[in-house]
């Protein structure tokens, strides 16, 4: 696979994890009191960003800041480790089909 396509799929790949991610947290924020909790598969739908959350931007930023900039960091996170993991994961396809396929 050429390595634009990587990057066009790992692009594309990035962009649903994080609309789908922005969609669930919105849900979740709005119907959290109704639910009980918040949404079901929330972990594992955001994990990417919740990750990047408390790995990279919490050690820069404290707990108090606002919703929306918060939001802004997830779905960062989201987005950038979403399209290195794909990526990754298509060259190494890529080379071991090439290697041993």
């Amino acid at each position: 696979m050429k390595f634009s396509n990587c990057m066009r799929l790992a692009l594309y790949s990035a962009l649903i994890a994080t609309l789908l991610a922005l969609v669930t947290f919105t849900l979740s924020w709005n119907f959290y009191d109704y639910w009980g909790g918040p949404i079901f598969g929330y972990g594992v739908i955001l994990f990417p960003g919740n990750l990047s959350l408390v790995y990279f931007w919490h050690p820069l930023f404290s707990e108090e800041i606002d919703l929306i900039p918060k939001l802004l960091m997830i779905l960062t996170g989201q987005f950038v480790l979403v399209y290195a993991i794909m990526f990754c994961a298509i060259k190494l396809k890529t080379w071991l089909n090439a290697k041993y396929g």
